[in-house]
């Protein structure tokens, strides 16, 4: 009979948050199985209750039910994808060497699966693969509707180098967003703490709080704008909160077009192409390399179409960015 396991967690899977950690380890479970037995206090870490989102230490132990799922083997069994799904991933990678690759994520593909999301890029993963018999590993995330640069370990020590990297708050990202409006100062730093509350038809949202909210602290600057229609933002987050640089957008009276969830009806603005389309882009991204003697390393992912018509279409010029690093370097 199959019986409880308490699993310690090794160094290979430091920081990564819990369900990508059973990703890892138990690839079969699916993840609304994984959110039931979390809901149901099947699954603990260090005796208490968790969730999916909960990021592992070294020594952490996790409390793993007797299982419905065969996991002998099964975290090197690729998965049957169709050949345009293969040939799309592929299509998606800007950078690759034995420990990385990064893809430049499109709009509109989730990264993880949900209750309702059955396409999404782990899902796709085994794509990936190349000549190694490991499928590579998510290490962080992008909004659904937001598209870039996203980095992915080819081993599980790689990932948890990488993870590491984003925990510790090492990697230097920095985004490009298309806004309605301009901000009152061409650049400076949003400090605004955000708290997840419920929202509209019980989607949760992020509101600043000062009082109760997590600490969160954005740098942005204005590269371009069309009179006070319209804006076109480097912004580079300084901590990681959901929906962060969505919700400092408006903090500076100036939603991100196409993004209804926090703007509004304003955020499409009106007679702008492709505004019902969200304009956040992971435009770039620093991080120190899994492997220490190539050092730091920086990506860049080119604009989605949607993007680059709004830009052709205010006029804006990519050319005007010439290297963020350097600049929200000096600002940090």
């Amino acid at each position: 009979m199959a019986q409880v396991q308490i699993i310690k967690v090794k160094k290979d899977d430091e920081g990564i948050r819990l369900d990508r950690w059973f990703q890892r380890h138990y690839p079969e479970l699916k993840n609304g199985q994984l959110q039931k037995l979390i809901r149901g206090k099947n699954i603990k870490v260090n005796g208490q209750k968790t969730s999916t989102d909960f990021r592992l230490s070294i020594g952490d132990e996790i409390r793993v039910p007797p299982l419905q799922v065969e996991t002998n083997n099964l975290k090197n069994a690729p998965r049957n994808l169709s050949k345009a799904d293969v040939e799309f991933m592929k299509s998606l990678v800007i950078y690759k060497d034995e420990d990385i690759i990064v893809l430049n994520k499109p709009a509109g593909i989730s990264v993880q699966g949900g209750t309702k999301t059955t396409r999404h890029i782990d899902g796709l993963l085994d794509a990936l693969r190349f000549e190694k018999e490991e499928k590579p590993h998510l290490v962080h995330r992008l909004d659904r509707d937001t598209s870039g640069v996203l980095i992915l370990g080819r081993t599980a020590n790689a990932a948890a180098s990488l993870a590491a990297s984003f925990k510790q708050r090492k990697a230097l990202k920095v985004y490009w967003a298309v806004v309605v409006g301009k901000p009152k100062l061409l650049s400076g730093k949003i400090d605004a703490p955000l708290i997840k509350l419920p929202g509209a038809q019980g989607k949760e949202q992020m509101k600043i709080d000062f009082d109760k909210g997590q600490r969160a602290q954005t740098l942005y600057r204005v590269i371009d704008s069309l009179a006070k229609k319209a804006s076109w933002l480097e912004m580079c987050p300084l901590t990681g909160r959901t929906h962060q640089l969505r919700v400092h957008s408006m903090a500076l009276n100036t939603p991100i077009v196409g993004d209804v969830k926090y703007g509004g009806e304003r955020a499409l603005a009106v007679g702008m192409q492709d505004s019902e389309k969200m304009h956040l882009h992971a435009r770039a991204l620093k991080i120190q390399h899994p492997n220490v003697k190539k050092g730091w390393m920086e990506f860049e992912a080119t604009l989605p179409p949607h993007m680059k018509n709004t830009f052709d279409f205010l006029g804006f010029d990519e050319e005007q960015s010439v290297n963020p690093f350097d600049y929200f370097k000096k600002d940090e």
